[in-house]
């Protein structure tokens, strides 16, 4: 079968460069440090990696304690409990559902053993020559699932998710989009969510939507194989009332557009134009709230299938899915893709007179089989996806994200006592998937590590310690090796005293898995590739394009 999305022909390149994960020594400064070179243009090499990355601008005078927030609201005001100083901003969380600061994007191309090459700091607000008519995005910083990198099918470039916004803005990532109000939504504001395309050439193109309204895009990966062209995204949308308008509903989960060359100013995107839908109703349950059964994560594509993933959220079941163009693959709700699948190339014709009952229909998506299909499970995860081959599926849990810390063994003892978080492999045996095993060893669960400037002792908002420590995997990418093993690397999802855990400065990590293996092997076992300073998450990884 033929690979596409994350996994690219890269068989030349691995040769050379063969797994030698080690830390990196001088990684770049957090708040007020130089994040190193920062300009587009720079050229990315095949082979590398990319990691997006984002440092937090602001300063005591971005929030002022006291102040109404969310900016501008109009119902479920509440007050500033802490100023804008960093870490301690975050504890606003507690006080604002919605709250959270933009800021700047950087993607640093580093070598596989974490030797860094360079920076490209994505336009925004704070550059030279760049007002609010240049085309421009930020990410949303304490945004934990924002940030994926995802390569082009034909390997050109790369692609992610962000907002229309200027560095510092409050509560974006909960506002609406301009083209889908929902008068219920506390936030006032209206940005539109971009897609951002990098070429191997180190340039820019944006790309405007009204998808993902009161909440955010997560990660896009854009068709360009046999012609194509051809964007696909992922994210959750809705932050206000139940029933949701409509354009909520049909603004979520599983989008499809193409990609805009003209400058972002000069775009007018129309109402949103989903690609896929699912209900828990195809698996016989009794609908829940409309809209959150697709409140996906993760996306890649693997041999003509769009695959997407649910880990969080109230609503639905948190598992593996895809597509299924052929209109058979799973009657129930559960199945395999069909063989010679074809891709999706336009939105799903939805019956709009049935949005207000039952979602999006019909349902076009399908639980990947022998995956979980529990509502709201306590143990099932799943963040980033990649395939190493047809039978072998690497799947991110990210953890539950409960931060209980016993001072007696001085962990956070639900991501220490975990068997499910980390890296799951699955391999398909007999027409079903099955989970071969975890890969834990190296990352710590719940142990605290120390970050330089970071402070010590508990954080008196949550009577926890500051101290991060690792609960699982979000994003991933691989490749596959010379020698049959395949080598891994992945984001670390947090736990921590901090009041909004998506702030934790957080890793990336590597591992080689040998592909054929059915039980864990012994010796294997997480290295640390690079670690985010004071003042920053890392967010996405990806193999760099090869300029096709």
């Amino acid at each position: 079968m033929k690979a596409r999305g994350l996994l690219i022909g890269l068989s030349s390149v691995v040769a050379l460069v063969v797994m030698a994960i080690g830390a990196v020594a001088g990684a770049p400064a957090g708040v007020g440090g130089n994040p190193g070179p920062s300009k587009s243009g720079v050229p990315l090499r095949p082979g590398n990696l990319l990691v997006s990355r984002s440092v937090y601008a602001g300063d005591a005078s971005t929030v002022e304690a006291g102040a109404q927030l969310p900016p501008g609201c109009t119902s479920e005001c509440v007050t500033a409990s802490d100023n804008g100083t960093y870490p301690q901003v975050w504890n606003n969380d507690a006080v604002d559902a919605s709250f959270g600061i933009t800021s700047p994007l950087y993607l640093d191309q580093i070598t596989p053993n974490g030797e860094l090459l360079g920076t490209i700091e994505v336009p925004n607000s704070t550059q030279n020559g760049v007002p609010a008519t240049k085309d421009q995005m930020v990410t949303s910083f304490s945004s934990k699932s924002e940030g994926a990198l995802n390569l082009a099918t034909d390997g050109s470039a790369v692609t992610f998710m962000g907002y229309l916004a200027p560095v510092n803005a409050l509560d974006v990532s909960n506002s609406n989009t301009p083209g889908v109000i929902d008068p219920t939504d506390p936030v006032s504001g209206a940005y539109s969510r971009v897609i951002a395309e990098l070429g191997a050439n180190g340039k820019f193109h944006f790309t405007k939507t009204n998808a993902y309204s009161g909440n955010n895009g997560r990660a896009a990966i854009l068709d360009r194989e046999e012609g194509a062209d051809v964007l696909y995204m992922v994210g959750n949308a809705g932050n206000g009332s139940n029933p949701q308008p409509s354009g909520i509903v049909t603004g979520g989960g599983a989008q499809i557009a193409t990609p805009q060359v003209k400058a972002l100013v000069a775009q007018e995107p129309g109402l949103p134009t989903p690609v896929g839908a699912f209900s828990v109703t195809q698996l016989g349950a009794k609908q829940d709230k409309i809209g959150k059964d697709t409140n996906f994560r993760g996306l890649t594509i693997y041999d003509n299938v769009l695959y997407y993933t649910k880990g969080s959220g109230s609503n639905g079941v948190n598992t593996v899915y895809f597509v299924d163009t052929t209109g058979h693959a799973c009657p129930n709700g559960v199945g395999l893709p069909e063989p010679g699948a074809k891709l999706p190339t336009e939105p799903l014709a939805y019956e709009p007179e049935k949005l207000g009952e039952s979602g999006l229909t019909p349902q076009n998506m399908c639980i990947l089989k022998g995956f979980p299909t529990a509502l709201k499970s306590k143990t099932s995860f799943p963040f980033g996806i990649w395939f190493a081959n047809p039978t072998t599926l690497y799947v991110a849990d990210e953890g539950n994200g409960e931060a209980e810390y016993s001072t007696a063994t001085g962990t956070y003892t639900k991501a220490a006592a975990s068997k499910t978080a980390g890296l799951q492999k699955w391999v398909l045996e007999n027409g079903s998937w099955k989970l071969a095993y975890t890969l834990q060893g190296g990352l710590e669960l719940g142990k605290p590590y120390t970050v330089a400037g970071y402070p010590t002792g508990d954080n008196e908002a949550t009577g926890l310690p500051w101290a991060p420590a690792t609960d699982g995997l979000r994003n991933i990418t691989g490749r596959v090796n010379l020698d049959g093993t395949a080598t891994i690397w992945g984001i670390t999802s947090t736990v921590s005293g901090n009041g909004d855990q998506g702030a934790d400065p957080n890793k990336l990590v590597g591992i080689t898995d040998d592909v054929g293996a059915t039980s864990p092997p012994a010796g294997e076992s997480f290295q640390t590739t690079r670690a985010a300073g004071f003042g920053e998450v890392l967010r996405g990884v990806s193999l760099t394009p090869t300029g096709h």
